[in-house]
């Protein structure tokens, strides 16, 4: 194993230097149209970012808008309310400017702010992470209906183009925007907090010295569009959907080796048993199988195959399904929430005229300049749904996969000696293995609960609704996490089924693709000809998996 985690390495390690010499691309954002593979690209490093300049002019037109709300006497947190001015000093003087005593509390009130909500718990994110929440909500700010500066927005161009990554507790949100987390970000652009610079913590002021980037010096609503959205919640979503997919990805490959392995039956993935109730996916994902199975002796007449499997093999195709009929659910959700605005309130620059005529409705609209609206837009529920239903629909194909494991190795199903135990083994062979899937399956459907109504009511009791998104994300990381091995260990049983198969059959044939992967899984997890530690194997079954 040592001889073959090293190759393993070397390959990545020259992959990683391949890598770094290539320059980088950038990816121009106008708040509309970023894609999750451009947002993986910024976080990793691999691309700079450039604001557009239509998007420029939105940030513009939107901070224009809520001064000129704000000089109406509009109520604007940060600037009208809020700021600790009485209510007979003037905002603003003859020439349209604000006054030096309100830009003073405004800007108190903003550092005040961000101060305060600077109260996450837990170790530090990932830089990865942490980059991947500053690119959307970067793209969301470009959506234009913040009513930020500019300036902002520009710092978090500065600080993913010139590596500054603050350091954001990973630990905090009840899924109503992430502001105990978020804030972070804005205190590091103040210069009052730590972040990575180049890889090296330090503070960030000195970071900013370093890059030569000016501190922010934030006014009106800065502070919270910078505290108050759901980016940070929303990376670690798009976390949990880029580690399913990859787990889906390998599911109809690896399902194929472990129906050679029974002596399976194809007959629940044909055209002809799914067409008869033509259920969304399921055909393609069935399909997806056969093609798997291209040249395998499964195809072949056998008169000792029976002609009914068990359920969780004849059912793998639809947990299959459901399961990427959940993660497309949630890849739409996703490009909703990074390609929007968040924001309460929000700058609507065109209202249109639905309502408008009513007096309720037109006290928020600012003639000739749209209007700001109260909303509910922090509430990421849509996105959190589709996380949990991810979630559930993976442990479903975690329950498929634990059970066929545990068939795979009982002699009645299989007709192969029970346990999977090799000729000449007196030991326990494949017998007591079962309690490490059993354990990660148990933990899975733990996992899968809902939590999005989870909470208790804070703020005055105001805040009495939850959707715990980052919490549901972090379960799917973790379901995904678990399957991996699950997955893994149900490898270690088809590949051994394989083989004492094999040993009757020497020209026993597998599928193109599936003998693919056995024969490169074979090269990291060898035969079991006698009992030995399987933890190793283990482990070596899982990084496969995943890498695969």
């Amino acid at each position: 194993m040592k001889a073959v985690t090293s190759k393993v390495a070397v390959a990545l390690a020259l992959s990683l230097t391949a890598g770094s010499a290539l320059a980088k691309d950038t990816i121009t954002l106008n708040g509309f149209d970023m894609t999750i593979d451009q947002a993986w690209a910024i976080a990793a490093g691999d691309a700079d970012v450039d604001i557009a300049k239509k998007a420029e002019t939105r940030l513009d037109k939107a901070y224009d808008t809520l001064m000129t709300a704000a000089r109406l006497g509009k109520p604007v947190y940060g600037l009208t309310v809020g700021v600790g001015l009485n209510k007979d000093h003037k905002l603003f003087d003859a020439s349209g400017e604000m006054t030096k005593e309100a830009l003073k509390a405004s800007k108190e009130f903003q550092i005040n702010a961000l101060r305060a909500h600077s109260a996450g718990v837990g170790e530090p994110m990932p830089a990865e992470m942490v980059r991947l929440g500053m690119a959307v909500r970067l793209n969301t700010l470009l959506h234009g209906q913040t009513g930020v500066q500019p300036q902002v927005a520009d710092l978090y161009e500065a600080y993913l183009n010139n590596d500054i990554v603050p350091v954001i507790p990973s630990k905090g949100t009840v899924g109503e925007a992430d502001i105990l987390l978020a804030s972070h970000v804005g205190l590091a652009m103040l210069g009052e907090w730590e972040v990575f610079y180049k890889g090296e913590r330090m503070s960030s002021s000195k970071a900013m010295k370093k890059a030569g980037i000016k501190p922010l010096n934030p006014i009106g609503k800065d502070a919270l569009s910078i505290l108050s959205n759901n980016a940070f919640a929303t990376a670690y979503a798009m976390q949990g959907l880029k580690d399913a997919e990859q787990v889906l990805e390998v599911a109809p490959t690896l399902f194929g080796l472990s129906l050679e392995g029974l002596n399976g039956n194809v007959a629940p993935f044909l055209p002809q048993t799914n067409g008869v109730r033509p259920f969304p996916y399921v055909q393609a994902t069935s399909d997806t199988i056969l093609n798997k199975l291209d040249g395998s002796y499964l195809w072949d007449l056998n008169d000792t195959r029976p002609l009914q499997d068990p359920l969780s093999f004849r059912t793998s195709g639809y947990t299959f399904a459901m399961a990427e009929k959940a993660a497309d659910e949630l890849e739409a959700m996703l490009k909703i929430q990074i390609n929007a605005s968040d924001d309460n309130p929000a700058v609507v620059l065109n209202p249109g005229k639905k309502y408008v005529n009513k007096p309720q409705v037109a006290k928020y609209l600012i003639d000739g300049k749209g209007g700001v609206f109260p909303t509910t837009n922090f509430n990421p529920l849509p996105v959190a749904m589709a996380v949990q239903q991810l979630s559930v629909a993976m442990t479903q194909v975690s329950h498929n996969s634990v059970m066929r494991s545990t068939r795979l190795s009982d002699d009645h199903f299989t007709h192969l000696p029970r346990f999977l135990t090799a000729p000449g083994n007196v030991g326990h062979a494949f017998g007591a293995i079962q309690k490490a899937y059993v354990d990660l399956h148990v933990r899975n459907k733990q996992l899968a609960q809902p939590v999005s109504f989870e909470g208790v009511a804070i703020a005055g009791n105001i805040e009495d609704t939850f959707t715990n998104l980052k919490l549901a994300s972090d379960n799917l990381i973790q379901i995904s996490d678990n399957l991996s091995t699950i997955f893994g260990l149900e490898l270690f049983h088809s590949a051994q089924a394989i083989d004492l198969r094999k040993l009757d059959n020497p020209k026993l044939k597998l599928g193109k693709e599936t003998g693919k992967m056995y024969k490169e899984y074979r090269k990291l997890v060898k035969f079991v000809d006698k009992d030995r530690p399987y933890t190793p194997d283990f482990k070596a079954s899982t990084e496969f998996v995943k890498a695969y």
